[in-house]
């Protein structure tokens, strides 16, 4: 078997709040969610939190907010809005990729690809994780000098 080195680097997967209140959700996502989280707590993978975010937790319901809170810090990174990343959310509005009611979806891809994660997760399926838009989104990142992303759903990130 071929190693690349992964094993040993813990991966930064970006979470936007459809993951943090997905575990609440009335559908499928509590049980495609929970692997993640429980990677997560069990120190396996380090999470990139955002200001975008919190506001959007500080606005959620209790049990909710909760939860976000009870994220170990040890595996917690945490990033904030730049003007560097509010230029590249910009772009993707500007392409047609999302519109300005969406600009928050913008904010989450831009500020995980300045950040430069491994992954930016999401189950949010109409305005960031399909196929069409990841394209649309990586080829503006390459358009303003920034890496392709990977965005998935939190149970693509999860192996044995």
């Amino acid at each position: 078997m071929y190693n690349v080195g992964m094993e040993s680097r813990i991966m930064r997967v970006y979470v936007d709040n459809s993951v943090v209140s997905g575990m609440f959700d009335d559908n499928d996502h509590p049980e495609r969610a929970k692997p993640f989280w429980n990677a997560v707590f069990s120190g396996k993978i380090r999470v990139v939190l955002s200001d975008v975010l919190e506001n959007e937790v500080n606005d959620a319901p209790r049990h909710v907010r909760e939860f976000y809170g009870s994220i170990p810090e040890s595996q917690i990174e945490r990033i904030v809005r730049t003007g560097e990343s509010d230029m590249l959310a910009e772009q993707y509005v500007l392409a047609g990729i999302v519109t300005e009611n969406s600009k928050n979806d913008s904010r989450h891809v831009a500020l995980a690809s300045v950040a430069r994660v491994d992954v930016l997760v999401s189950f949010n399926c109409t305005h960031i994780v399909t196929l069409d838009r990841i394209r649309k989104y990586n080829a503006i990142n390459m358009l303003f000098g920034y890496p392709q992303i990977e965005i998935r759903t939190p149970d693509e990130v999860i192996h044995d």
